[in-house]
C-alpha cells in the first residue's frame, strides 16, 4: 500500500478487524495505525459496527444449555482428576432411589448453596447409550421439544408434570 487512504478504501481493514489476514498484512495495518490516526480512527469504527450488528442480531441461547455445559466441564474434570467412570443403570418403571445411591451419597454431588440458577444438574454417567445427570430444579425447567432424543426421569423430592404432544 502506498497510503492510508489507499488502505482504508481496499477493504483489507474489514478483514483485518474479523481476524483473517496474514501475519505480514497484519503488521502492516499495525504499522499504519501507529502512524495515521485515520487508520486507527477506522478500525475503531469498524470494530463498533461488527459489535452494534452482533449484539442487534443476537440470539438468546438455550437456557439449559449454560447447565449442561457446566456440568459437563465439572464432569471431565473430575474424569481427568482421576474419578472412575462407572455407568448408571438405564432408568425403567421399576427405577428406585437405591439404584443410584453410590451417586447420591457423593459429597460433591450437592447443590450448591450460593446457586442462582434455576437449573443444576452433575453428570454420573456418559456412555453412548446414555446421559445420566442429577438435576435440581429450583421453580420450572425450561420448555423444550425433542425430536430424537428421549428422556426418564426419577423424581426423588416434589413432584413433577410433563407434558407430552405430538
Amino acid at each position: 500500500m502506498r497510503d492510508w487512504q489507499e488502505l482504508i478504501d481496499s477493504g483489507l481493514l474489514d478483514l483485518y478487524v474479523l481476524g483473517q489476514v496474514s501475519a505480514e498484512e497484519s503488521s502492516m495495518i499495525e504499522n499504519f495505525a501507529v502512524n495515521y490516526p485515520e487508520v486507527q480512527r477506522e478500525i475503531d469504527e469498524i470494530s463498533f459496527a461488527l459489535e452494534r450488528y452482533a449484539q442487534a442480531n443476537a440470539v438468546e441461547p438455550d437456557p439449559i444449555i449454560r447447565t449442561f455445559l457446566l456440568a459437563t466441564i465439572d464432569f471431565s474434570d473430575r474424569l481427568k482428576a482421576g474419578e472412575k467412570p462407572q455407568p448408571a443403570p438405564i432408568l425403567s418403571d421399576t427405577s428406585v432411589a437405591g439404584d443410584y445411591q453410590q451417586w447420591l451419597e457423593r459429597p460433591d454431588m450437592v447443590l450448591p448453596d450460593d446457586l442462582d440458577d434455576d437449573v443444576y444438574a452433575k453428570i454420573v454417567s456418559f456412555t453412548p447409550e446414555a446421559l445420566t445427570a442429577i438435576v435440581w430444579i429450583k421453580h420450572m425447567a425450561p420448555q423444550e421439544v425433542h425430536d430424537h432424543e428421549s428422556e426418564r426421569f426419577l423424581i426423588l423430592e416434589g413432584t413433577c408434570d410433563i407434558y407430552v404432544e405430538d
